[in-house]
């Protein structure tokens, strides 16, 4: 992409007030030879400027095999980038006097436990939102991944029974399942759900108007299909499948990121940020108070070592804030989050000393492009000579699908080449109910066919288990988005099963998938 320069005065201090740059003159044709060249079926992004919107429109079809464009009023499902308006709705009722950052948890839900009672008492608002609870990374996200039957109230009550990884604020482990909380004490404390709230005081409020906190509502005729990857050997390998979209997050975790969300509520969004809370007009959503509240980092970040051909991205310091993550980027502030749910990914990012912000949304899983484009666009507004970032970044997303590929391909035929032992039981004997504290039960049943799972607290998480080695299944879901499984037994000295441990068979699976969190016990084997 190429970039127009800044205008005369280039990058000014921080302090000083900003010249604006226009968006790239041919972003409209490079973004869309990027989509063809990927294989994107849609993009949509949104630019804002000083306060004005700059950018605002889409590339592609909503979904393939469908003319349909995306548009700027076309709505994407935007992922955890919707952590900063679950933050944004719990700062208004900090303005309102109706609660504090730092209320303890019980405060407002007496009934809330977690795993230990001295963090439950301790445990506060602010560290709902800030990823050092010492749940570990994604824990308890398959009681919303990829749908639940289970109310809001039950995956929070649920909580209690999570194991801890690590101490209570000692690190960062980023996680959903206390986001989910939020959103319950949210309803607590107005009477209102987390839906309601979103949509009457912080969507309808903001000015985002096609944007949706209902998981049902986001089916209008204007939205985007998500899309990924599913006939290769692993997810992301393969050609663009349109994906099943109903509940593919929970409802009961929409409130770490369940928003639908189009290009123009982006920018209205955006201005909001930049603006600390402030409305056209001159209301205040949220106060400059609360919004730096919002901006400050609280939990420090390690940082990942980048290859070399990315090493420009890799930031000196990293913390995560209120539903915002802060980092430098070439001696500048970045104020960031990404989001995704199986089929979509965004990306909001704000420049706060250039008053500039951006986002982008794509209708299928191509991480490589979202970063290329995200660099891009941020180089652009600094004025930084052209990287080529949508090549690295694509190059890099390509490799590690590789490394998978090879990872996969390897342990298959080290499996195959080897002494396949086992079962160590008539198949028959693996079936019956197994009970993990957290997420509930999980059936494995004998068929004349072979043996079946269901996780029966995930609608349509079903299929069959093929035998593996030793003791080893590994599951075949009827639904093909799933991420296949690896499912050992434990047996005692008698031959009785004693427990069933899991883990995803794909070394890059997405961490939601968090099967190595489940400890299953049988609760009716047969014998």
């Amino acid at each position: 992409m190429k970039r127009f320069h800044l205008l005369a005065g280039a990058l000014l201090a921080a302090a000083a007030v900003p010249a604006w740059a226009e968006p790239p003159k041919d972003i409209d044709q490079s973004v869309e030879a990027l989509r063809q060249k990927v294989g994107a079926p849609g993009v949509s992004i949104a630019i804002v400027e000083g306060g004005k919107t700059t950018l605002s429109r889409g590339w592609g079809v909503r979904k393939l095999g469908d003319k349909a464009p995306v548009d700027a009023a076309t709505l994407f499902q935007t992922g955890s980038t919707g952590k900063a308006l679950t933050a944004a709705a719990l700062a208004i009722l900090v303005d309102e006097g109706k609660i504090a950052w730092d209320d303890p948890v019980i405060k407002h839900m007496p009934w809330f436990r977690m795993h230990d009672a001295w963090v439950t008492r301790e445990i506060t608002i602010r560290d709902l939102l800030v990823h050092r609870s010492g749940l570990g990374l994604g824990q308890g996200d398959l009681m919303f991944v990829p749908r639940t039957n289970l109310t809001r109230r039950q995956t929070v009550e649920r909580v209690a029974f999570l194991k801890p990884k690590t101490s209570f604020r000692y690190s960062y482990a980023y996680d959903n399942i206390l986001y989910a909380v939020a959103g319950q004490l949210i309803e607590e404390v107005t009477g209102q759900t987390w839906e309601v709230f979103m949509r009457d005081r912080v969507l309808k409020a903001g000015g985002m108007k096609h944007a949706t906190s209902d998981s049902s509502d986001r089916f209008r005729i204007n939205r985007s299909w998500p899309h990924a990857r599913l006939s290769g050997p692993l997810r992301g390998l393969g050609d663009q499948q349109v994906l099943d979209e109903r509940d593919e997050l929970g409802r009961n975790g929409a409130p770490a990121g369940g928003l639908a969300m189009s290009a123009d509520d982006m920018a209205a969004w955006l201005k909001i940020q930049l603006a600390q809370g402030k409305l056209p007009g001159g209301k205040q959503l949220f106060s400059a108070q609360q919004a730096k509240e919002m901006w400050t980092p609280v939990t420090p970040m390690e940082v990942t070592p980048l290859p070399a051909e990315l090493k420009p991205a890799q930031p000196n310091n990293q913390a995560y804030a209120l539903g915002w993550q802060v980092q430098d980027y070439r001696g500048h502030q970045i104020i960031s989050h990404g989001g995704g749910v199986f089929g979509s990914i965004t990306r909001v990012v704000m420049i706060p000393e250039l008053d500039v912000g951006f986002a982008i949304m794509l209708n299928s899983e191509e991480s490589g492009m979202l970063l290329g484009l995200s660099y891009d666009l941020i180089d652009h507004y600094l004025d930084e000579p052209d990287f080529d970032w949508t090549t690295k970044w694509q190059d890099w997303y390509l490799a590690r699908l590789e490394d998978g590929r090879r990872y996969l391909e390897t342990t298959q035929t080290a499996a195959a080449s080897g002494a396949k032992v086992g079962p160590s039981l008539d198949v028959a004997r693996y079936a019956g109910r197994y009970r993990d504290p957290w997420y509930g039960d999980v059936v494995i049943a004998s068929t004349p066919q072979g043996l079946t799972i269901d996780f029966t607290s995930t609608p349509r998480m079903v299929g069959r288990l093929k035998h593996w080695q030793y003791d080893s299944f590994v599951t075949e879901f009827d639904d093909k988005a799933i991420e296949p499984a690896y499912v050992t037994f434990a047996l005692d000295a008698d031959g009785a099963i004693t427990g069933v441990t899991m883990k995803t068979v794909s070394k890059i699976a997405d961490f939601s998938w968090d099967y190595h969190d489940l400890d299953l016990k049988p609760v009716e084997n047969s014998k």
